[in-house]
């Protein structure tokens, strides 16, 4: 790795641009974060939507405290586990930020793998309120009940022209943005405000592991977390354990907490974990050859 990572350091420009740092989860994003934060002045800025919360340091992959004593680290385990936190939360958070890095004759590394992050990042966030509970609960049950095409029919022409109409989460969204405000989903995107951090004013990376590589360490990680304590992690958080709080969206929280309740063995707890991680980083490499298709990209290992 150290001739590899000599290689991308030297793709770095001079200047001190912001550096974004994209991938899959278990691709060691946070680990070359670290090297590079270590050899650039830098200090590093969570971008990963579950690593807000306190209470699965281990589980979420959060930085270790020596990792942390490194480098100055910011926005990780910042958010209580039963506080929601969105991602124009985060873009608020992440603005004042920015400028007391830069500051500071700092670089700022921003690293993690939501993708929405990095969009409302470099391409700005359209300011939507946001949906009350009810119509919520009222486009999920007639979305079981009629099924997208139903909903899809309701919304107004240019939204329905923009979006993925056989996404039934999508349509989803636009229905329920369409009902609470009265204002298609389509027109707040047309007045989404200029990006905090366009991308030609920083310098972003998207890491591309290949699928065989990337099942074989995220097996690797889940045991090493539970080498590293992440049942006795999840002991301390049963007493205030709810499948509602955010912070329960952490893959593997809801398996670790069954297992101790006797309801699941660990091994089948480990299965579903690796399974429901692949299928999270199959997701996470979709959106990035999507949205983030001028993205340099990077090889590893």
């Amino acid at each position: 790795m150290d001739h590899r990572f000599a290689q991308i350091l030297a793709t770095i420009p001079d200047r001190p641009l912001p550096l974004l740092i994209a991938g899959p989860t278990a691709a060691g994003k946070s680990a070359l974060a670290l090297r590079i934060a270590e050899a650039l002045d830098g200090e590093i800025v969570n971008a990963d939507a579950l690593q807000v919360y306190d209470g699965w340091r281990i589980l979420t992959a959060r930085p270790t405290p020596e990792d942390e004593a490194r480098v100055p680290h910011h926005l990780y385990g910042h958010v209580p586990h039963d506080r929601e936190y969105s991602v124009g939360a985060w873009l608020r958070d992440v603005q004042p930020l920015l400028e007391e890095i830069v500051a500071r004759d700092r670089r700022p590394v921003i690293v993690g793998g939501t993708g929405l992050y990095f969009a409302a990042l470099t391409e700005g966030l359209a300011e939507i309120p946001p949906v009350p509970p009810a119509i919520r609960a009222e486009a999920t049950c007639r979305l079981e009940r009629e099924g997208a095409p139903a909903l899809a029919a309701e919304l107004d022409p240019d939204t329905r022209a923009r979006i993925d109409t056989r996404n039934p989460m999508r349509v989803l969204r636009a229905w329920e943005v369409l009902r609470a405000t009265g204002r298609g989903l389509a027109a707040w995107q047309a007045a989404t405000p200029p990006p905090l951090l366009p991308l030609s004013r920083c310098h972003p990376l998207v890491i591309e592991a290949g699928r065989d590589w990337l099942n074989a360490r995220i097996a690797q990680r889940f045991e090493a977390m539970l080498t590293g304590g992440v049942l006795e992690e999840a002991r301390a958080m049963q007493p205030r354990w709810n499948s509602a709080h955010p912070a329960a969206r952490a893959i593997g929280a809801t398996e670790l907490i069954a297992h101790l309740r006797g309801e699941i063995t660990l091994a089948e707890a480990a299965e579903r974990v690796c399974l429901l991680t692949r299928q999270y980083a199959k997701r996470q490499r979709s959106w990035f050859r999507g949205r983030m298709a001028r993205w340099p990209r990077i090889a590893l290992p």
